[in-house]
């Protein structure tokens, strides 16, 4: 089976993040008023054969674990689509 992934990692909560607080501190000047909490992560989608979807996620986790994400000041959410 083929399973769609889509990974989206972002810094765990309490972690700073330099980059959400510029994009917050500039939108006022661009006439956002209102915004706040801006956090800034990334997202990568892949595919992958698996038996099952248990096994496509737990390859798929462990590909977050050693390669995709900083598991000390990072989550990864993860979602599986059966293709």
């Amino acid at each position: 089976m083929t399973f769609s992934v889509l990974v989206e990692v972002q810094l765990r909560p309490g972690i700073s993040d330099p980059q959400g607080q510029t994009i917050e501190r500039a939108l006022p000047t661009l006439g956002f008023d209102g915004v706040s909490g801006v956090r800034v992560g990334k997202s990568m989608r892949f595919s992958v054969d698996a038996d099952n979807e248990a096994a496509a996620r737990a390859q798929v986790d462990e590909i977050c674990q050693k390669f995709l994400t900083n598991p000390v000041i990072e989550d990864a959410i993860i979602t599986l689509d059966q293709q």
